[in-house]
Parts: C-alpha cells; structure tokens; sequence
C-alpha cells in the first residue's frame, strides 16, 4: 500500500467547495439559546478515550453533552492515519487531516470538544505491546496526561475494556493506558514538565463503556456487576431529537470510513462499568458535586444564573442580559479554573441573548508573505439591549492592526463596519496544519510545543478580539479571521484565510518510474497565489540522472494562472533510485513547495503544504496490455501508474460496463473497493466473467467485507471472480513478515516480470489484510505469509 497518495492540483480556487458545517450549526435559536443558559449552571465534565476517530460513542457524547450539560470531550488517541478511505485517495497524514476534520464535523453536531494525542494510526496491531512500542508507551501515556489535566473531567470513560476482546491492539493500549493516566494525571511526580501550564488532577471515577453492538454483548453489559445503566435513547423535546438521533447525525460525517449510521429512536441502553475511583450507584455523576458550590465562592453566580434560565423569554432573549451580567460580575475574582471556561461559555450566551453577529472577513482567501490584505470587520446587534463597540484588535502576526471605537453605540440591526489593512510581514510562515509543520515518522508526530498537544487544531493565521460594552461590563469575543463569499449555486460559503507561498509547484505524480533509459518527459504546473510571480524554476535530480533544460522562466500574471514547464528527464542505463525536486526562484526566493486541498461537502476546506518533490525509479518493467479498461471504485492512483508503465487506460462508467464493447480492452482491472463503491459494477459482473470466458483479463484489486454493525450490504462482494469466493478479515500485521511463494513456477510468477521476495520489501503499514477466508478449489494460492507464531494465510 503507498504511503502517499496523488499529488492534487495545487491553486486554493479548488478550496470553493462549500463548508456548510463551518457556517451552520446544528441547532440554533431558542434551543441554542436554552441549552447555553443550562449548561451554565452545571460544573460537571466527562472526558472519552479511544483510539482513532470512529471509535468513539456519539449517542453517550451527545447525551453527556446536551442532554447533562456537562462539558463532555473525546480524546482520540490517534487521527486515523492508517484507516480506509471510501470517498477518495488520500491515505497516511492527508487521511488523517481528512479524519480530523470529520470528527470536528460531528462533534459541532454531538456538543463535544475533540482532543488528540501525538501518536499516529499505523493500521491493524494485534498486541497492544506491539503498539505501545512503536508510540512510545511513555510519550502517548504523558500525552494521555495532559488531556486529563488540561481538560478536569470528573469522570474519565474508557471506549475499550483493555483486553483482548477489544480486536485491535491500539485499542486494548487505549484502554491500558487511560487506566494508568486515570492515575498518573494526579502525582506531581509524573511528567513534570506539564506542572508549568496545568495543576495534576484526579478524576473522580473511571468507567468503562461495556460493548453493546450485538443482542449477545447486552445482555451481557446488562449482567455486568458495578455498572450504571444510561438511556440515550432518550428524547429531548427541547432539540426535537433523542440522543440516538443526534448520534446518527454525528456518526454519519466519519464519510471517508462509510460509515453512516441510522438515526436511531426508541430505547437505546449503555452502560457503564466501573474501573478505577469512587463506584457510582445510580447516576454517572454520584457523589459528584455538579453545581456551582464546589467553586469558592460561586453560590452568588449559581443564583443569577438559575435566574437567567428561568426569565428566559424566546421571543425576548435580551431580557436575560441582565441576570447573566450579574452572573458574570460574582464570578470575578474567583480563582477555580473552571471559572475561566465558565466565564467564556456565559459571554457566548450574551452574544446569543443580544443577536450579536462579530464577523472578521478577509477580502482574498489567502495572501502571500509580504502582501497587504484587506480584513472587514462588522458588528450588528439585532436586540434592543444597548450595546457599544470600543474597539477591534487583530492578532496572529507581528505589527497586526486594531481600531478603537470609542464606545460607538450598536444601533439595534445597523451594522458597523470598518476595514483594517494587514501587512503579512515577509517572514511569515504558511499556514499548515501545526503537527505536520516538521517531518514526521511512522508513530508519533514531533510537536514540540506544549500548549499544542492535544488541539485538534492550531490557532489561525489572524484572530480578530473585539470588546464590546454590555452595561458597564467590558465583554472581549474572539473570531478567527475566514473568507466570505457568495458560491452561485450554493449562497454563502465560508472557508479559512490562509498565508500561502507565491507560487506552488505540482509534480505529475508521487512517484515517477523510468521502466526504460529512454529520456521521459516530466511536467511541472506552477500556479500562481498572488498577481505578477515570475522568476525561474530548475528540476534538480540525483546523481547519474540528466535533465534538459537546465531551468525554465515562467510569468504568472494574475492569481490563479499556471503554467506548465516542461522538461526532459533521462535515466541512468541500470536500475537507479532517487528524488526530483522542482525548485522555483522568485524574487530571490527560493521555493520548493506543493499543496495538496481537502476539498469536501461536510467538512471545512483546508491545504497542506509539502516538499514539491517525487520518488524517481528506473527498474525495468515489461508490460503485456497495453489496453487497460478501468473500473474506479473509492479513489487511487493505479490508473497513473499504469500509464507510466506504457499503457493506455480508459475509465469505465455505467454505461460502457453496461453496454460498451469489453473485447477492445487486453485487461480490465477494478478499482480499490470498487465492488463496494460501484452497484453498476456489481450489476455488470456477468459482462465482465463473459469477457474473461472470451480470452479477457479481469484483475479485482482490494474490497472488504459489508454489513454486521458495520452497516453496508453484505452481498457486495459475492461476486469478485467466476467461482465461489468469500473474504474474510484475516490479517497479517507485520509489514516485514516473509512472504512464501506457494508455486514459484507458476506462469505469473516468471512473466511478464519475474518476481522475488525483493518485491516486497519496503511495504507500508500492513502486510495484507481481509484475506480471502474461503475458495473454490479451482482457484490457485500463490502466496503464503503470516505473522509470528500464526497459522499462514493463503
């Protein structure tokens, strides 16, 4: 499996895409308004520990969330780097990004925050041995830690149970090490360093969410002694939904894993087992004090806050200003930290009670170091409640500008606007995602700055701080600075400012194979990010490899214009590896960058920058077809790389499968999960067998099971070849197991290439997983391997 994936075009136009989930929120109005004034009245919290993003439970998130009030988060060991994409190509940190935003995505839709570790998914592990060795058992656990005490959950709730029923070894490790974090987070003596930003902290109780996918696992969780029983299936009249509802709607933006989820009503039981701690009898929260007596002080801000709720008026929300000013003045002074969270949730329920809309928009989506960007600034209050503006005061870069307003009175629904001009200065990095700013390796991302760890993002490149006059209350909000524009098709549309590199540079593929010495033609697109880049750009090879022509002058002259250059690269005569680097000189500065853009419907748009450079091979390859039909399943790259072998690809829709003539193709080859992704596939799977009986070639490349609590249809994968075979979810975990050639003699074996045990070397994440478990005896093994100790897979 390649660990990287194509290069996608590099111009931030492709981030348009609208990011509806960015502008909109689930729920808004009174049921906002009323679930913001009954939060604040409730202390508790409850933080969830799994492994990778799809692990967690979104019906018990959301029913701690908004059902509880409590402050509720899920710590995802992992950002899901080694999992499955079934919406398209990216695999390795971009899959990670991607998984990233998703659970953002939910979370806005469930009410919970989304916390990581540094540790990154490394795909299937069997033993969480082998797992906490390649993470480093110390550096996730001191990550686990941080969590804890940066976050204080009152109750800690562990995805997983820590043995080996878990099926996973990172998520038996999740589970090992949120039982030594429940402790370790309280001694001073335990990672230490963390003690200058954070205070140790000892949750109140440990559970674990007992498994309930199948009838079987709850009637067992029902059995369990010491568990707390939980309805999420509960309904909330306030949202209109019940808590398994909001938990489909949540689920379902994990798209890249397939897995949307029903939104199920009626009954839904979860239970909680406990671990470690004080046991709970008959709530989660027993023995936990959840008002605001536990603060020091915060009697006065629990009375002007129930008063709050209970004047609430939906049709006149700014009559509950009052109260909540009150509220926010008894909590001045008080030194809990808690109060600190508090205080920002209750100067978000005053925007909600006024109407306020804060908005800080940049005229462009992105600028370039050295460049001047205008950012709009407005402020409208839409309730009768006096407010003034005192002023606006931007941040993220050195020498950013403010504006004071001087007490400027809002005028009930009369925007105020004003427009700062923001100089980017020339040394301004670009914007990237802050765990992929230094190079990585296969099991923990190195993020050194503390304050980081853990965010499921980094701060943008400007914030806007504006101070507003409630009363004789100073009330600070931030907003991050984004891009508004007008989509025509979709209306509105949203999407992050980003400070970019003048230029991009995209390389044709991740890789570059010369199956000959003949010389290659090799494009490079360069794409302009700001108006007037022009300058030079050289293809620098390793050793032995000659390019012509030395360099190449390019002029961009508006933003968004490319241009290709073309150059002649010729390999050395014997089998050769090594690196292109496209390198452009622009006004004296040397760039040597791409971008690759996630660009989908439910999440937020976002770039990744990277080094514009590519693997170049010379080996040696013969090719027998020459025509090759492709069937596209969830997204790869196998279509390139079967042109680089010489061959000449056509995709395959619904239509030529149905109705076009398969006997011009020398082979047709399905794509990654295509009898997953493709029902016209599946429909057509008897045209395809006909062709084979005529003499065609049909390879089937990787699909996986359906169905179970997975969803999916389960029939799928029926029919793969022209006899009875069933996959399975056999897997061989050890990327370096060693493969046994079951028949060396075998044609495929010896043409059209020979192949060694050399093929294999440097695999990537797994050695092969969701074997076929049963087959006709018509069909032949080829290959043998398996993990240590472990009966061979064939």
């Amino acid at each position: 499996m390649p660990r990287t994936r194509t290069l996608l075009a590099g111009a931030l136009l492709l981030l348009a895409a609208r990011a509806p989930l960015d502008a909109q929120r689930p729920f808004s109005g009174t049921p906002e308004i009323v679930s913001a004034l009954e939060r604040l009245n409730v202390t508790a919290s409850a933080l969830m520990i799994a492994a990778h993003p799809d692990d967690e439970n979104t019906a018990l998130l959301a029913w701690f969330a908004r059902g509880r009030g409590a402050r509720t988060a899920y710590l995802s060991l992992t950002r899901g780097e080694g999992g499955q994409n079934l919406i398209g190509p990216e695999l390795g940190a971009m899959l990670g990004l991607l998984r990233t935003q998703e659970l953002l995505a939910a979370r806005r839709i469930d009410g919970a925050e989304q916390l990581f570790t540094r540790a990154i998914d490394f795909g299937f592990s069997k033993t969480p041995g082998e797992t906490m060795a390649k993470w480093g058992r110390e550096r996730v656990l001191g990550d686990i830690v941080w969590a804890i005490r940066r976050f204080r959950p009152d109750v800690i709730v562990l995805r997983f149970s820590g043995s080996a029923r878990d099926g996973h070894g990172h998520h038996t490790a999740s589970a090992i090490l949120g039982r030594e974090a429940f402790t370790a987070a309280a001694d001073p003596t335990r990672f230490r360093e963390q003690l200058a930003w954070a205070e140790p902290w000892q949750a109140r109780r440990l559970v674990w969410n007992a498994f309930t996918f199948t009838r079987e696992q709850e009637r067992e969780a029902a059995a369990l002694a010491a568990r707390i029983e939980i309805d999420t299936g509960a309904f909330n009249p306030l949202l209109g939904l019940s808590y398994g509802e909001i938990a489909g709607l949540s689920r379902s933006q994990h798209r890249s894993q397939g897995f949307g989820a029903p939104e199920r009503r009626g009954t839904l039981k979860n239970y909680l087992v406990h671990v470690a701690g004080d046991p709970a009898r008959n709530d989660v929260f027993d023995g936990i004090d959840t008002t605001w007596n536990r603060v020091a002080g915060g009697a006065p801000v629990s009375v002007a806050l129930a008063e709050a709720a209970a004047r609430f008026d939906p049709r006149h929300p700014e009559r509950t200003i009052p109260a909540l000013l009150r509220a926010r003045e008894a909590m001045a002074g008080l030194k809990d930290p808690l109060v600190a969270h508090k205080r920002r949730e209750l100067d978000e329920a005053l925007a909600l009670c006024a109407g306020l809309w804060l908005d800080a928009s940049a005229g462009r989506h992105s600028a370039v170091p050295g460049s001047e960007v205008p950012v709009e600034l407005a402020a409208i209050n839409r309730s009768p409640y006096p407010l003034a503006l005192l002023g606006v005061a931007l941040s993220g870069m050195p020498g950013a500008p403010s504006f004071e307003a001087g007490g400027k009175p809002l005028e009930h629904n009369q925007p105020l606007r004003q427009t700062l001009k923001v100089r980017i200065p020339p040394d301004t990095p670009y914007s990237q995602p802050y765990w992929l700013e230094k190079p990585h390796g296969e099991y923990f991302y190195p993020v050194e700055s503390q304050t980081l760890i853990g965010l499921p993002e980094g701060p943008p490149a400007l914030r806007a701080r504006f101070r507003v006059r409630f009363a004789m209350q100073e009330v600070e909000f931030e907003r991050d600075v984004i891009h508004r524009y007008v989509d025509r098709v979709s209306g509105e549309a949203t999407r992050p400012f980003l400070v970019v590199p003048p230029v991009v540079l995209a390389l044709p593929e991740t890789a570059l194979l010369f199956p000959t010495p003949r010389p290659r033609r090799v494009e490079v697109e360069a794409r302009a990010h700001a108006a007037g880049a022009r300058g030079e750009l050289r293809l620098e090879t390793p050793p032995g490899w000659k390019v012509s022509p030395a360099s190449a002058a390019f002029e961009l002259e508006n933003a968004g214009e490319q241009r290709t250059l073309v150059f002649e690269v010729t390999p050395p005569e014997a089998a050769a590896r090594g690196a292109l680097r496209a390198v452009a000189r622009v006004q004296g500065r040397e760039i040597a960058s791409s971008m690759r853009a996630l660009t989908y419907p439910h999440i937020a748009p976002r770039a990744v920058f990277h080094p514009s450079a590519v693997d170049a091979v010379r080996a040696g390859v013969a090719v027998l077809a020459r025509h090759v039909g492709y069937v596209m399943g969830a997204g790869d790259d196998v279509p390139g790389a079967l042109r680089q072998l010489g061959c000449e690809v056509v995709l395959l829709e619904a239509g030529e499968l149905a109705r076009g003539d398969l006997s011009r193709y020398d082979a047709i080859v399905t794509g990654v999960r295509a009898f997953n992704t493709r029902p016209d596939l599946r429909a057509n799977m008897r045209r395809l067998l006909e062709y084979v009986e005529r003499g065609g070639t049909l390879v089937v490349q990787y699909n996986v099971l359906e169905g179970g609590f997975l969803a999916g249809d389960p029939r799928a994968t029926d029919f793969l070849g022209p006899y009875p075979l069933r996959l399975g979810r056999g897997r061989v975990t050890v990327e370096e197991a060693p493969v046994e050639f079951l028949q060396p003699a075998h044609p495929l074996m010896e043409s059209p290439n020979p192949l060694s045990a050399s093929d294999f070397d440097g695999w990537v994440q797994e050695r092969g997983l969701y074997f076929a478990a049963e087959w006709d005896a018509r069909y032949t093994p080829l290959f043998g391997l398996s993990d240590p100790g472990e009966k061979p897979l064939h």
